[in-house]
């Protein structure tokens, strides 16, 4: 059935979001519809709005949502109705090589879905009846949405929905890369550079995975506070020194992993230039399709650094979700503290503005 939703949607890139009535219709073969409980406000919804990352508008935005299941498609077995579920942007078809090899991310289907479902069309209309495009096959800053099975996790119904939410990009992103990505060994001396949503969960991430020293890097001293009590050991003010990876290496003698959560090509050399011999570099922040990393050659097989890519930490949705929602169960991993402001969608401008002025670890929109 077709259902009127309010929704955040992107008109035109450069202007702010606009907050509209639309509608979302029944899910079809293979699909679901979800009843949106919370909904993360992410740095990759606010570069869609720019063009950072050109999904083309008119665009509902939202890829890091948790909601109940309202109805349910011909031929879905894996859920029914009340189930709770967390959305992800990843689209696998589980059929390439990259699936077959248990790399859902790298799926070399998955671009037909960047901003449409699978089968390359939307649920989603606005008031016109024009069709609204759909951030990662999501586009779940709304009050409904209609997405493909693959795109939808089902989750523990005890874990507040504000919470799981945010499992389906920030989370997953950050702790992912430790975990998934950069493997990292106990006793390792870690960096982190950006203190973003995602930075402050590399740097959990660390934590968990028994980092020994872990050096936390951003501009903003109130980020910075907010890392050591995400169990950062120590930070570095990038207005207080000359040159950030120096004074990283000054500390650690040179760490065995970094993460650059920024995504900016400065930062990325920044992020490379602190590992000591052997180190690995963890490239988990979206830069805009121009930008360039330049570093010296011979460091790559002289000291044998690594430098690599993680996308969503390097996830397997179905798996890694549940997964850490129990190390949260457990106290191992914070996300109580990650939501440092909730939001009616009414005042999602609010939430975009509060989140370039770097007010919240992470803004969560939430719905009645």
């Amino acid at each position: 059935m077709d259902r009127q939703a309010k929704a955040v949607v992107c008109r035109e890139w450069g202007q702010p979001v606009q907050v509209e009535t639309i509608t979302v219709e029944g899910p079809k073969r293979d699909e679901i519809t979800i009843k949106i409980a919370a909904c993360g406000v992410c740095h990759s919804d606010l570069s869609a709005t720019t063009g950072k990352i050109p999904y083309p508008p008119p665009l509902v935005l939202g890829h890091e949502a948790a909601g109940v299941v309202v109805e349910v498609g011909e031929g879905v077995t894996a859920f029914k109705e009340g189930d709770h579920v967390v959305s992800t942007f990843i689209s696998m078809c589980g059929k390439c090589s990259q699936c077959a090899r248990g790399r859902p991310v790298l799926c070399e289907n998955a671009r037909k879905a960047m901003f449409n479902l699978p089968d390359g069309t939307v649920r989603t209309k606005g008031a016109d009846g024009e069709p609204l495009n759909v951030f990662g096959a999501c586009g779940v800053m709304a009050e409904f949405a209609t997405m493909h099975v693959d795109n939808c996790v089902k989750v523990d119904e005890t874990v507040p929905m504000q919470n799981a939410a945010l499992v389906g990009c920030a989370v997953m992103t950050g702790v992912g890369a430790v975990f998934n990505t950069a493997k990292l060994e106990p006793g390792s001396r870690a960096a982190v550079f950006g203190i973003g949503g995602v930075g402050l969960n590399a740097i959990q991430g660390c934590v968990t995975a028994g980092a020994e020293m872990i050096v936390a890097v951003d501009s903003n001293p109130a980020k910075l506070a907010m890392a050591k009590e995400f169990g950062a050991t120590h930070t570095v003010n990038i207005n207080e020194v000359e040159d950030a990876a120096k004074a990283v290496k000054k500390m650690t003698g040179g760490v065995d992993y970094a993460f650059e959560c920024v995504g900016a090509g400065p930062v990325v050399e920044q992020a490379y230039k602190s590992l000591g011999r052997g180190g690995t570099a963890v490239v988990v922040g979206v830069a805009d399709p121009k930008d360039k990393t330049s570093l010296t050659t011979l460091t790559l097989p002289a000291d044998e650094r690594t430098l690599k890519g993680s996308w969503l930490g390097s996830a397997r949705p179905q798996h890694d979700f549940p997964r850490i929602l129990g190390l949260y169960k457990a106290g191992k991993l914070k996300l109580d503290e990650l939501v440092t402001r909730t939001y009616p969608i009414e005042d999602a401008v609010q939430a975009f503005d509060d989140m370039v002025a770097g007010k919240n670890a992470r803004g969560v929109i939430v719905f009645e």
